[in-house]
């Protein structure tokens, strides 16, 4: 899930001095782990048994995500705290010069911010895996412990599941892109309540990625780790969360620029 453009976020991220691309590939990889934390935290904390947390519902779980955003886009301030290719792509087709304050709009950069949030989503993963190490030992029900991961639909149908993170990460990303043009100082924290929104609104059916490396990132690291009766990583399904998400932010950069 999720991410945002720092600058719309964070006024004292105009005043920064340019930063070079390892600055913002090491930016977005801790920025992008700790949102992975949060969130996939909450949702291991939810779906495995002998937690605290366990069946603690739905919103919980988007509340957890929306604070995994709000932290994840302080940390990575400085790189513009995308935290989500899908913000990368929205910027992207908008027409945006920079996607930061300094970081100019490139082949370069755009590889950049797609592979260090793939990356932070991936060790975020890990990270999750290892605070949960003995509740996972304890699991029995691969469905739930590939959930503590990655997304999946409750009724699948591809088509339809690829029109619903297309909607979602329409919204998320066309929001994000007009929170820069506004003289708002509300910034991470309207972000992390854009993303309870969706999540309450419209992520029943999925699971609401929409954010390709939240997925993707997760999902190789539950194929790598050792956990007991894990299953499959059903690999069938992930390119919904990834083409749909990206659908959904080049439709939204589309409209901001018809718009700006």
């Amino acid at each position: 899930m999720m991410g945002i453009h720092g600058q719309a976020l964070l006024p004292q991220a105009q005043e920064a001095a340019e930063i070079g691309l390892s600055q913002v590939f090491f930016s977005e990889i801790v920025g992008t782990a700790v949102l992975i934390i949060l969130g996939g935290g909450v949702v291991a904390n939810v779906l495995l048994p002998r937690t605290k947390g366990h069946d603690g519902g739905w919103l919980l779980i988007s509340f957890g995500w929306g604070l995994g955003v709000f932290a994840g886009v302080f940390l990575a301030w400085a790189s513009g705290a995308h935290l989500n290719p899908a913000v990368t792509m929205g910027l992207l087709v908008s027409g945006a010069e920079e996607y930061a304050p300094g970081v100019a709009v490139s082949a370069a950069s755009t590889a950049v911010y797609f592979a260090s949030t793939i990356l932070g989503a991936f060790l975020g993963a890990v990270f999750v895996w290892l605070a949960y190490k003995k509740h996972y030992d304890a699991a029995d029900d691969p469905g739930a412990i590939l959930g503590t991961f990655s997304t999946g639909p409750e009724i699948r149908s591809a088509p339809w599941n690829v029109i619903t993170e297309v909607i979602a990460t329409f919204v998320l990303v066309a929001v994000i892109l007009v929170f820069g043009e506004t003289p708002s100082e509300l910034g991470p924290l309207a972000v992390a309540m854009l993303v309870v929104g969706i999540g309450a609104s419209i992520g029943g059916p999925t699971g609401y990625a929409i954010n390709p490396a939240r997925d993707l990132g997760p999902r190789i690291a539950h194929a790598v780790q050792p956990i007991p009766g894990k299953g499959g990583s059903d690999w069938s399904y992930a390119w919904v969360p990834i083409a749909g998400p990206l659908i959904g932010a080049v439709l939204a950069g589309l409209l901001v620029r018809a718009m700006v």
